[in-house]
């Protein structure tokens, strides 16, 4: 084929959606006053945006997710200078910041071991980074000396503190109930008397205000939706949000101390990070589209399942929705049918025919499984009011769905004899729990505290979920065997790992996907009559350990879903384009 129709076809994508862009952007309701420059004109992402004390300065990230990033971080001079890479970086990262003079930026960075998020530091004008302070996360410089940050108490337990950099005057400022909520970043006031924190359960919740005295766990503020991303004002009257709400990513504020939440960006577009000008007459933001769609790989090479809508992960970023049937005849994945407030639904597409349709119309989703032999689904939905709640349902449609059990519970799947397993909550912890279809004989699996949930084994006796130790010290997936038994390690986070269809092939994800990889997973033989491979004591630490597992090979990509054979895999693939922008505000009344 020639070079330049390859080429033209490979960028394709990006002039549809660069071109939906800009014609999304022209047609803002007026009647909000605002008006929008364009900061970076990338062919890709832009996201993450903060801006130098003086305003002068904006870094970024050139990455198409401003959380938990392996991408670099780049800087600019404003209005009109270039882009400069600054970092390769390839550790997981996020929340830059700026230090109170502007010498240093700072970001989180996500590393196996000990505590895990640690701040590092370096100069906008280049250089390797640093260890600033361990065991902090989402750091800001309160003055030169003193810190606003985030820290893990217990397994994952993160809440907000100041303190020195030495961590002398050290103050717990605000830390979640539940043991597996975790307050990643905030945002002090230009007064250093209160900050908004962003929090997450593991889905992100409201934002909140606290005060910075520690007097009070604070409010919830700003509209009910997935906040992540929030600033206040310099004058310290407007707090800004970066909210979804019903399924749209927009910008919202709201008067300090008390006000309703308004909304000021709108249309088809997603907008998230918020860095106001130190005027307080604008803000920078990230504005982007995406298109998300389902892949297969099989012997006739990669090719898309899916043309419209929006393939959604199960619950949270970055696990997929993506199944195969129990006979490798279709794959199930969780829908949005357009842009707006549809909620997920669970659709198929029957493999031979590459047509697709809704398996339960009408029926909303946040994680499902389909039993082993295809012909039920057991799934969670996420209601704000009343919390998460598990269903059942056939799908041959005979019968309306039935929720299985009004307590809250998350991430269920079919366990042996077709009873449920699920992640459920005491209120401040989350457990590995086993009840029957009807709700009844619920009783606590593994004893231990969890994270997640992720795959269950094709003979549904073992199921892999996250580990949090106490004293922090790593937060490994393990295999715990649903009938008792010793849990075994398969790998340490962050990583993800799923059983084959057949059994005979274990795929752990060691190396995320990036802006200029797809990632690696590490396809592992099972030796028969086993359910796991021979694996090293402390689980696969690195791409290296996996590698040297006699007969492992790899696969290129993050988060795909095993197939009926070893030639057949799917996966989610998308098309994003995100650029920086500048928002002119109105004051208002």
């Amino acid at each position: 084929m020639n070079r330049s129709i390859l080429i033209g076809a490979a960028l394709l994508p990006v002039a549809l959606i660069t071109t939906g862009l800009l014609l999304a952007l022209r047609h803002f309701p007026a009647r909000h006053d605002v008006t929008y420059t364009q900061i970076t004109n990338f062919t890709d992402f832009a996201v993450g945006p903060v801006l130098s004390p003086d305003g002068r300065m904006v870094a970024f990230f050139r990455s198409d997710d401003w959380f938990h990033t392996p991408d670099p971080v780049y800087i600019k001079m404003l209005p009109k200078g270039e882009p400069v890479l600054l970092t390769r970086d390839p550790r997981l990262k996020y929340g830059l910041s700026f230090s109170a003079d502007g010498s240093q930026i700072g970001y989180t960075v996500l590393e196996r071991g000990h505590l895990g998020w640690n701040t590092v530091t370096l100069s906008p004008l280049g250089g390797e980074p640093r260890l600033f302070m361990p065991n902090s996360s989402g750091l800001t410089w309160l003055d030169a000396n003193r810190f606003l940050f985030s820290e893990v108490s217990t397994g994952v337990h993160m809440g907000v503190v100041t303190a020195r950099a030495d961590r002398s005057e050290h103050r717990k400022l605000y830390f979640p109930q539940h043991e597996r909520s975790m307050v990643h970043l905030s945002y002090a006031s230009p007064d250093r008397q209160w900050a908004l924190a962003l929090e997450m359960d593991p889905v992100w919740q409201p934002c909140r205000v606290i005060p910075l005295d520690g007097g009070s766990s604070g409010r919830q503020v700003g509209p009910p939706g997935k906040c992540t991303s929030a600033a206040l004002a310099p004058d310290g009257k407007w707090m800004y949000f970066g909210v979804e709400v019903r399924g749209e990513h927009h910008l919202w504020r709201q008067r300090f101390p008390v006000g309703e939440p308004e909304q000021i960006t709108f249309g088809p577009t997603e907008e998230n990070g918020i860095a106001v000008a130190p005027d307080g007459l604008s803000l920078i933001t990230s504005i982007g589209i995406q298109k998300s769609e389902v892949w297969i790989h099989d012997r006739r090479g990669e090719r898309p399942l899916t043309s419209e809508g929006y393939v959604a992960p199960m619950r949270v970023l970055p696990y997929s929705s993506v199944r195969f049937s129990p006979a490798g005849k279709s794959l199930y994945y969780l829908l949005r049918r357009d842009s707006g407030s549809a909620p997920s639904e669970l659709w198929r597409t029957h493999l031979e025919s590459e047509t697709a349709e809704p398996a339960l119309p009408g029926v909303p989703m946040a994680d499902y499984d389909i039993s082993s032999d295809g012909r039920e689904v057991v799934f969670s939905t996420q209601r704000s009011e009343e919390g998460s709640e598990i269903w059942w349902a056939s799908l041959d449609r005979s019968v309306p769905p039935r929720r299985v059990a009004a307590a809250k519970g998350a991430w269920p799947h079919f366990g042996p004899a077709g009873d449920v397993l699920f992640q459920s909550t005491d209120g401040t912890a989350n457990y590995l729990a086993r009840m029957r279809k009807d709700g009844s004989n619920r009783v606590k699996v593994f004893p231990e505290p969890i994270a997640n949930l992720y795959s269950i084994s094709p003979d549904r006796r073992w199921i892999v979920l996250g580990r949090l130790l106490p004293d922090s010290s790593a937060r490994p997936l393990i295999a715990v065997p649903i009938e008792g038994g010793d849990a075994r390690t398969i790998c340490e986070n962050p990583c993800d790992a799923a059983w084959a269809p057949d059994g005979r092939s274990l795929y752990v994800a060691i190396e995320p996907s990036s802006r200029e990889s797809r990632g690696k997973t590490i396809v592992i033989p099972v030796p028969a009559g086993e359910i796991l491979p021979r694996l090293p004591i402390a689980g696969i630490r690195s791409l290296d350990e996996g590698m040297v597992l006699p007969g492992a090979r790899v696969v290129e990509g993050w988060n795909i879903t095993p197939g009926p054979d070893r030639s057949v895999f799917a996966f989610v693939k998308t098309t994003m384009h995100r650029n920086l922008f500048r928002i002119s505000l109105r004051s208002g009344p």
